[in-house]
C-alpha cells in the first residue's frame, strides 16, 4: 500500500507542477515595517496584523509611539455592516437578505506618498431567512460576517504583496 501510494505521488507531482501549482510561501513587501493606524481594540486590524505577521518578514506595529518609525502606515478609514432585504413572500415577510461588508483604507509613507490610495473593499453573502428562526438566523449571519472580514483581510494582503513603488501627489 505505501509503494502505490509514493508511486501515485510521484506520478501527480509532474501534473501538478505543469499546471502551475505552487505552494505559498512568504511574501515580500516594498516596505519592512508597517503602523496600523486605527482602533486599539478593532478586531478587524487585529486579524490584519495576524495575516500580515504570519505571511512574511513585515514587521507590524500598533503602538503611536512606533507610527514616525515605520516605513509604512496602514490608515483604516472604517468598516461599515449592511443588510439588505433581497425578496419578501406573497404576505411581505422577509424571506432572502443580503449582508455586505465594507472596509476603506489607504497605505501611505512618511513622506506623503501612497502605496496603495484610498481604496474600498466589499464583501457580500446571500441568506435566507426565516422568523421562526430569528435568532439562530442572527448567529448566522454573524459567523458570515466574521467570514466576510476574513477573506476582507486576505485580500488586503494579497493587495499589499503586489505593491512595489510609492506613488506620488504631486
Amino acid at each position: 500500500m505505501n509503494r502505490r501510494t509514493l508511486l501515485t505521488a510521484l506520478a501527480s507531482a509532474p501534473l501538478l507542477a505543469a499546471c502551475g501549482f505552487k505552494l505559498r510561501g512568504s511574501v515580500d513587501f516594498a516596505f519592512k515595517s508597517l503602523y496600523l493606524n486605527g482602533a486599539a481594540n478593532s478586531p478587524f486590524l487585529k486579524e490584519l496584523q495576524r495575516h500580515l505577521e504570519g505571511a512574511g518578514s513585515l514587521k507590524v506595529l500598533r503602538d503611536p509611539t512606533e507610527a514616525l518609525q515605520a516605513d509604512a502606515i496602514y490608515d483604516d478609514l472604517g468598516q461599515r455592516r449592511e443588510r439588505v432585504v433581497v425578496s419578501r413572500n406573497a404576505a411581505g415577510e422577509v424571506r432572502e437578505l443580503q449582508i455586505r461588508l465594507f472596509t476603506r483604507f489607504r497605505v501611505r509613507d512618511q513622506k506623503g506618498g501612497y502605496y496603495v490610495t484610498e481604496a474600498e473593499l466589499m464583501q457580500y453573502r446571500e441568506i435566507s431567512y426565516v422568523e421562526t428562526y430569528a435568532l439562530s438566523k442572527a448567529n448566522e449571519e454573524e459567523m458570515l460576517f466574521r467570514d466576510m472580514q476574513t477573506d476582507l483581510v486576505q485580500q488586503i494582503v494579497r493587495r499589499l504583496s503586489i505593491v512595489k513603488t510609492v506613488t506620488t501627489t504631486d
